[in-house]
Order: structure tokens, then C-alpha cells, then sequence
């Protein structure tokens, strides 16, 4: 399928401002991207008009509550913010949570995780468990949460199951990963093949990779799910597009849930810009993207309700 002509327009502005802009060293790399997001600040606040946005800070958890303006579902997504894992916060990226929060017409919990390079691997994964109890002790049950992460956030939200599966926890009804950067290495064939049509640069994958980990294990699971075993996990939806750099991320992660006899789908959607989903309503694969999110996740609370019902014992 042929981009439409505002992806095709986004894509060449943008490649314009990132595509050859190498960060240099990690100081430097996370003073630029946190200076870059910002930008964001207007455009998000904007959007925050358009639902009931409520701050928490209780205990060790940090984020903000989205509420639609009419509540249809009873449903919590526990949304998880990119911003490879130095930038970003729930209220500077609410460009893609609002609108689900929107679109499905239930509660958001977007989390505040503490970011690298202060706070390195495995800290956001530790914040991450800490606000899904935290969801789980006020009263939420695992059957209406689903877990939502956009790039560094998709990511995040498999090391997230993969920890709460380590402690016995109960798992969320499914996970929506979007555009996930799920390998540390960068080890897939698409940031090679995929260098001239992304609009990011390659050359700054390192140097993120290396200001989460700090020296740990790129291969552990935990910080690159794509060597994790992920049986037992509820259904996913993979969402990426086919021309970025973590392509292959997206394919590997579907692979590994397949191969664990997990409930998987892989859209891909050609010639996008990474995070395209922001571009809700301006660029029809954005809102085509946003919306079979939604789906996937009514989709996910409408499956855990028919099974909570069928246990039910008969009167």
C-alpha cells in the first residue's frame, strides 16, 4: 500500500532534522533529545483540554490519571511513554494517550518512570511493576488492565510482564507494543536495511543502548525482550512500520510470541515515520493505527469479561 501524501510529506520534514543528526557523545545525546521533546510541551498540553487529566505521586508511583468525558468502558490502560528511556514524561507525551483514552472511552494510567542516564537499567522496569500494583492494590483487576508502550514504552511494557510473570503476579488482559525497541543491540537486519528510510539515525541506537544499561547485559531479557520466553503472556498487538529501524524488533518479538502459543498480530504499516501515531487525524495512518489499537484493547476486556463469566458458578 502506497503512504498517503502527509506521511510522504512528514517523512521527507523530518528526515530534514534527524535523519543525519548524530548525537555524539551519551551527555550530549540525552541534553538533545530531553531539549527536542519539549517542543512537544504545547502540542500536549492542548490535547490534555480535551480530557480530565489528574495527578498522582502516592508512594513510589508517579503519573497522571486520563479521563474521557464519558466513561464506556470500566477498562484501565496502563500507558507507558517512549523517549529511549532518557526523556519524556505522561504529561510531555500525551499525544498518543489521550487519544486512546478518547477512542476508548476509558480510563489511562500513564506512568512517570524514572529515565537513565541518573536512573539506568533496571529502574524503569522496577517503576513499571510498582504502578501496575499500585493499579491492582486501588482496586483494578488484572482482567481490566491493559499495558500500552510506544517505542522505549513498548519495550517496557514486555520487560514489565516478563517481571511480574518472574514474581508470580497476575498478568494484564493483553499488550499493545507500538513501534517497541525491544533489542539493546541492535541486532536486526532492519537497521541496516531500513538506514536510508527511517527518519531516525542509526548511529544513535548505541548510544541510548548505552545510557539504559550502563554497562549490563545487553542480552538479558529484562532489558531485551526479543530473548525472552514469552509463555504464558495474555495477547499482543504489534504495531510498526515497515520502513523504520526497529522493524525487525516488532517482527522478532511476534515470533517469539507465536513460537510460545501466544496470541499474536503484526501490522505494519509501510513507509511511516517512528511514532507515527501522534499524527492522529492529520495523517490517516496514524488514525488508522490508533484506531485498531482501540479495537485490540476493547478486544482484550471484552475477552477477559466472557471468560470471567463463564467460571462465574451457576446459581
Amino acid at each position: 500500500m502506497t503512504p498517503s501524501w502527509q506521511s510522504r510529506a512528514v517523512c521527507f520534514a523530518a528526515r530534514l532534522v534527524l535523519k543525519h543528526r548524530a548525537w555524539g557523545s551519551p551527555t550530549a545525546a540525552a541534553r538533545w533529545v530531553r531539549r527536542a521533546l519539549k517542543l512537544l510541551w504545547p502540542w500536549s498540553a492542548w490535547l490534555g483540554l480535551r480530557v480530565s487529566v489528574q495527578r498522582v505521586q502516592q508512594e513510589s508511583v508517579r503519573g497522571e490519571w486520563l479521563v474521557p468525558r464519558a466513561i464506556r468502558s470500566p477498562g484501565v490502560l496502563l500507558y507507558l511513554h517512549g523517549g529511549g528511556f532518557i526523556s519524556g514524561s505522561a504529561a510531555l507525551l500525551r499525544l498518543i494517550s489521550v487519544r486512546l483514552c478518547e477512542l476508548l472511552g476509558a480510563r489511562v494510567f500513564s506512568l512517570d518512570y524514572r529515565l537513565a542516564p541518573e536512573h539506568p537499567f533496571p529502574a524503569p522496569i522496577e517503576d513499571a511493576a510498582a504502578g501496575y500494583r499500585w493499579l491492582l492494590k486501588n482496586g483494578v483487576s488484572p482482567q481490566e488492565i491493559v499495558v500500552a508502550g510506544e517505542s522505549a514504552g513498548g519495550g517496557l511494557a514486555f520487560s514489565l510482564l516478563l517481571a511480574l510473570r518472574g514474581d508470580g503476579a497476575p498478568l494484564p488482559a493483553g499488550v499493545l507494543a507500538m513501534s517497541p525497541w525491544a533489542d539493546m543491540e541492535g541486532s536486526g537486519e532492519s537497521v541496516v536495511n531500513n538506514a536510508a528510510t527511517c527518519v531516525m539515525c542509526g548511529k544513535n541506537l548505541p548510544v541510548l543502548a548505552a545510557l539504559y544499561l550502563q554497562g549490563r547485559p545487553a542480552r538479558a531479557p529484562l532489558a531485551s525482550p526479543i530473548y525472552a520466553d514469552l509463555a504464558g503472556f495474555p495477547p499482543v498487538l504489534l504495531q510498526v512500520s515497515g520502513s523504520e529501524l526497529l522493524l525487525d524488533d516488532a517482527r522478532r518479538m511476534h515470533q517469539n510470541a507465536q513460537a510460545a502459543g501466544v496470541r499474536s498480530r503484526l501490522s505494519i504499516y509501510p513507509g511511516q515515520p517512528h511514532g507515527w501515531h501522534i499524527l492522529y487525524g492529520i495523517v490517516p495512518e496514524a488514525t488508522a493505527a490508533c484506531r485498531e489499537a482501540a479495537e485490540f484493547v476493547q478486544e482484550c476486556w471484552q475477552r477477559c469479561r466472557r471468560e470471567s463469566r463463564r467460571v462465574l458458578p451457576s446459581n
